[in-house]
């Protein structure tokens, strides 16, 4: 798949929660995954390697939500090899309240995979 391509399928599955067919489908087993400086203030790893660490990570933030209220991720935008999306939600996390998220995620695509995700919030 191209990289618009990739980008394409990644919004279809978001709009739909499929975030378990994100990662099987589009994610290469050598993903990264990185998380701004603030993300070890909340108890989360900076840098992760591998599909399983990424799949890990989720599953603990997943966890740590008490109830989601809402979310929102825009259009990609491609570039390259590239891509990014702005992404957001209103979530109560257990133990710390309701909160409003925004980033900016930003993908790599190598071979039709996404290779590396960065986030900046």
């Amino acid at each position: 798949m191209t990289t618009q391509e990739v980008a394409n399928r990644y919004i279809e599955l978001e709009k739909q929660g499929r975030w378990d067919l994100i990662q099987e489908e589009l994610y290469s087993d050598d993903i990264v995954s990185i998380e701004p400086d603030s993300a070890a203030a909340m108890g989360m790893a900076k840098t992760v390697k591998g599909i399983d660490a990424v799949k890990a990570k989720g599953k603990a933030f997943n966890e740590g939500v008490e109830e989601m209220h809402g979310g929102y991720c825009t259009e990609p935008i491609v570039g390259g090899n590239f891509f990014s999306v702005a992404m957001g939600m209103d979530v109560t996390m257990k133990g710390a309240g309701r909160m409003k998220m925004d980033e900016i995620c930003v993908f790599e695509v190598k071979d039709g995979k996404i290779v590396k995700e960065e986030f900046f919030f």
